[in-house]
């Protein structure tokens, strides 16, 4: 996976320079309350970026004698890096953006895990303080500028994907650039990739010079997709609950490329979310699109979406396919839609307030054994605890796929087992099938795919 090492200091660029004691001994324990292994890990994961794994645990194995520690100096501190992977330097200098990326990492870890100490009476249980947390974050990261017109999309799809789907999802950012509008991923490979890609040259076309290239992601994904080195704003959020939150209460609409189960996890969060009455309102755009040959793929989600969720849910998206401009016209039309609703009702343009979240959505749901054989996946309760439900299976099986500890349970106990209403379980097992068959659950490898999940099927 690396070919040399290398060992060097690195200064700070654009990030944290200064640290307190606590934290600085924070960083460096390695007891199991301590931040030294979360550091390590993310920092590996920005080292690797341009590496094409999406294993976090065969990562980390193949990199186990990397090393990073904080190196104090009078004007602030360094990072120390034994065994570093020779791709994140050129003739011995390591890459500016991956320099960026990785004092982003250290930025985050320190503010997420002192921010709740700092909040009077903060409750991580408490919805308002989960979004008080998220909105304090991305301002800590410098995400959220005020002044600014709503410009911000956000590009959902698959990290395994075709060339030519990719060179879609290029052309698909190119046209939203030439429209001046930014791009917010999950900061990996594919279909996260190829619209930061196109819209840098749509944004060179329009002389844009202030051009958004976001990635959000968080400490167990990362690994499985490092961040692509376009990203010019990369934010680490504590779990996948609050970096779902993030995009939808800084993005302005979302564009949904062909993905595997990731990509379903955050089609239903997103769904459940604007199912809530008190989002019944509120614009936010929502476009499904792919190439020609994708159209089955869509017909097969929206008919997952409205046996599962209603023809409700189907109505707050449009399927656009094979058509980039058509794609970014319908976007910045509804970003406009966007602006206009945020200034009649005085909402801030860079962060939703207005939107419902329902705390089912914002609790952090633990990929175990146990917890995905106890989901409540049947239909004898209101429809956005269906979507709640369906996206905390999708989100296990992500784990189970790509996340260091769901890959290390699976392979302890064997796959997850999920159960429910047939209604609900076998078109779910229908669509993970397909996406098994189109090389959408992981990049290919050496070895076929091995479910970490099985059906059970009519178990209630």
């Amino acid at each position: 996976m690396t070919d040399t090492k290398i060992n060097t200091l690195v200064s700070p660029e654009g990030s944290l320079e200064i640290l307190s004691n606590h934290e600085v001994n924070r960083l460096k324990d390695k007891s199991e309350g301590g931040l030294y292994r979360l550091f390590r890990q993310c920092a590996l994961a920005v080292l690797n970026t341009g590496v094409e794994t999406d294993d976090c645990k065969a990562l980390m194995e193949a990199n186990a004698d990397f090393d990073v520690r904080l190196v104090p100096q009078p004007r602030g501190l360094k990072l120390e890096l034994i065994n570093a992977p020779s791709h994140a330097f050129v003739d011995g200098e390591m890459l500016r953006a991956i320099r960026e990326h990785l004092f982003a990492v250290l930025r985050d870890i320190i503010y997420t895990h002192s921010i709740p100490q700092t909040i009077a009476g903060f409750r991580g249980d408490n919805p308002d303080d989960i979004t008080n947390l998220v909105f304090h974050i991305l301002r800590n990261a410098g995400v959220l500028e005020a002044g600014r017109q709503p410009d911000l999309v956000v590009c959902w799809g698959g990290h395994s994907i075709s060339h030519e789907e990719y060179q879609y999802s290029k052309e698909v950012g190119h046209q939203l650039g030439l429209r001046g509008l930014s791009i917010i991923t999950g900061c990996g490979p594919g279909a996260m990739k190829g619209p930061m890609k196109g819209a840098t040259i749509g944004h060179a076309k329009q002389r844009v010079k202030n051009g958004r290239y976001i990635g959000i992601t968080e400490p167990a994904i990362i690994g499985a997709e490092a961040p692509n080195p376009i990203v010019n704003e990369l934010v680490i959020m504590p779990d996948i609950e609050k970096r779902l939150e993030a995009f939808v209460r800084c993005g302005h609409g979302v564009i949904v490329f062909p993905g595997g189960v990731g990509t379903a996890e955050e089609i239903l969060y997103l769904l459940g979310i604007l199912l809530h009455p008190d989002n019944s309102d509120l614009p936010f755009p929502v476009v499904f699109t792919g190439q020609k040959e994708n159209a089955e793929y869509f017909e097969m989600i929206d008919r997952f979406i409205r046996n599962a969720l209603g023809d409700e849910a189907a109505s707050r998206y449009e399927i656009i396919i094979d058509d980039p401009v058509r794609v970014a016209q319908t976007m910045k039309r509804g970003v406009k839609e966007v602006e206009t609703f945020r200034r009649a009702m005085q909402d801030a343009y860079y962060f939703n307030w207005m939107l419902k979240i329902d705390p089912v959505f914002q609790f952090p749901f633990e990929p175990t054994h146990a917890n995905m054989r106890s989901l409540e996946l049947h239909r004898d309760q209101p429809v956005h605890m269906v979507a709640a439900n369906l996206r905390k299976a999708f989100s296990g099986i992500v784990a189970g796929n790509v996340k260091e500890q769901g890959i290390r349970q699976i392979q302890e106990k064997g796959p997850f087992e999920i159960a429910g209403d047939p209604t609900l379980i076998r078109p779910l097992e229908a669509m993970l099938e397909q996406f098994v068959a189109q090389n959408r659950m992981k990049l290919p490898g050496a070895t076929a795919y091995q479910p970490c999940y099985r059906i059970i099927s009519g178990a209630a």
